[in-house]
């Protein structure tokens, strides 16, 4: 989970285009903080430990709703878009047929808690559908949470593309080269997941991959999250890096960080 938090930290200085699009830049700076990318990724994630690995629908989904509306009331500023932000205050939220990205930026724990790739994507659905349940979103979801499984499990790069592009039909043909020039910010999953996944395909480390995320810009903190969720499934993310992150991170998100790390061991 630290490879989501950290790619959200990483890239939420550079986000609504304000970066300069290169892969050189120091990774932490006074400017760089967490943001609803974690928030939410820390709610799914302490959901799903609570709701237990054999969970029906019904208990996921109430589970996940608790937990992103504490989360959210907790830390209200953190970045929502105007539709989330009422999903969480309102009294009884109900899905809203989005298809924006944060359905796949807050999905990195589903990647690790479950035994098969059915199960992994069935999750990460249900996940989605409480508040994105757009096709586009449900599908933002299953494809990064399917391409942390199997990252994890010993996938192949090209493996992880080909399965992808087969079961989700993402365009990865594009290289970053070929995206950087006109890509701006962007909030919806289907122009943010296929550069996710090219940060990741083009890369050799859970660095190098964050880096790649500046390289094109756009929402480089939800792409920071999605890209380096599925690097840290692949390489890890080095431990000087995580002690650095951790500066920014308040103790309550810690704790549950630290309670996931454990829990799936």
């Amino acid at each position: 989970m630290y490879g989501a938090i950290i790619g959200d930290i990483i890239g939420s200085r550079f986000e609504f285009d304000r970066g300069n699009k290169t892969k050189d830049f120091k990774l932490f700076t006074s400017e760089s903080d967490f943001t609803d990318d974690t928030v939410m990724t820390v709610a799914v994630a302490e959901a799903l430990m609570d709701a237990g690995p054999d969970a029906d629908e019904k208990t996921v989904k109430g589970a996940v709703i608790r937990s992103m509306k504490k989360w959210g009331q907790k830390y209200p500023y953190a970045g929502y878009g105007a539709r989330f932000i009422n999903w969480v205050l309102t009294d009884d939220p109900e899905p809203y047929g989005s298809y924006g990205n944060g359905s796949g930026m807050r999905v990195s724990s589903v990647g690790w808690l479950y035994g098969s790739l059915e199960r992994t994507r069935e999750v990460a659905r249900w996940t989605a559908e409480v508040s994105h349940n757009h096709p586009e979103g449900i599908k933002g979801a299953e494809s990064v949470a399917a391409a942390i499984f199997m990252a994890r499990t010993g996938s192949s790069k090209d493996e992880i593309k080909a399965y992808i592009e087969e079961e989700f039909g993402y365009d990865l043909s594009r290289t970053l080269d070929d995206i950087r020039p006109n890509y701006q910010h962007v909030e919806d999953c289907m122009h943010t997941m296929p550069e996710a996944f090219e940060c990741f395909l083009e890369s050799e480390s859970y660095e190098d991959c964050i880096r790649n995320v500046m390289y094109i810009g756009g929402d480089t903190d939800t792409l920071g999250a999605i890209a380096g969720a599925i690097a840290e499934a692949k390489w890890a993310v080095p431990e000087e890096i995580i002690a650095q992150a951790k500066d920014y991170l308040p103790s309550d998100i810690s704790d549950v960080v630290g309670s996931f790390t454990q829990y799936v061991k």
